[in-house]
């Protein structure tokens, strides 16, 4: 059975992830603020290149996945971390290198993801999809705006929007703790 990803639920945790990042690479905090910020699957974010972010107010991609438009406005925190580590960069090369100057894969982001989540003492099973998940669950907490998530996420139904962020199983374990005959 494939073990499914969790949010990172706690605001504090996913701070400290940041700072952690931050101390070790730009690069990294960079992808993780990007996918916990935007949303976007990690595929579309490494897919990124330089041009799709400078001097941009959104970001505008067609969703590999989905094939489906996306856009959506980069906000200011966002936007100072970009510029900052655009700066040096062409127009026409990958947002995220690796070390070997190809694009950054998937495995690459998981070890970097785990192992900062692993360091500031995150338990739950985390990957690259947390960083998305940790979006919608927060962005849910914050509006209370289901459609609204379940339009950002491109899914079918606000159910699979719920399940998906895990706030499903939450309110299902919530009322059986406040439920007592």
């Amino acid at each position: 059975m494939k073990q499914t990803v969790e949010p990172i639920r706690s605001k504090q945790q996913i701070k400290q992830v940041e700072e952690y990042l931050a101390k070790k690479s730009k690069r990294n905090r960079l992808l993780f603020v990007l996918g916990t910020n935007s949303g976007l699957r990690v595929s579309d974010i490494l897919n990124l290149n330089v041009s799709n972010v400078r001097n941009k107010t959104h970001i505008e991609i067609k969703e590999q996945k989905t094939n489906k438009f996306k856009k959506f406005p980069i906000n200011d925190k966002l936007k100072k971390l970009i510029q900052e580590f655009i700066k040096n960069k062409e127009d026409d090369e990958p947002l995220f290198l690796s070390q070997k100057q190809k694009r950054l894969d998937r495995s690459q982001a998981y070890r970097m993801l785990n192992e900062a989540c692993k360091a500031v003492g995150i338990t739950v099973n985390i990957g690259t999809h947390s960083m998305r998940k940790s979006f919608g669950y927060h962005h849910y907490k914050q509006f209370k705006d289901v459609a609204m998530l379940q339009m950002i996420f491109n899914h079918s139904n606000p159910k699979i929007t719920l399940r998906y962020i895990g706030i499903e199983q939450d309110e299902i374990d919530n009322s059986y703790k406040q439920f007592v005959l």
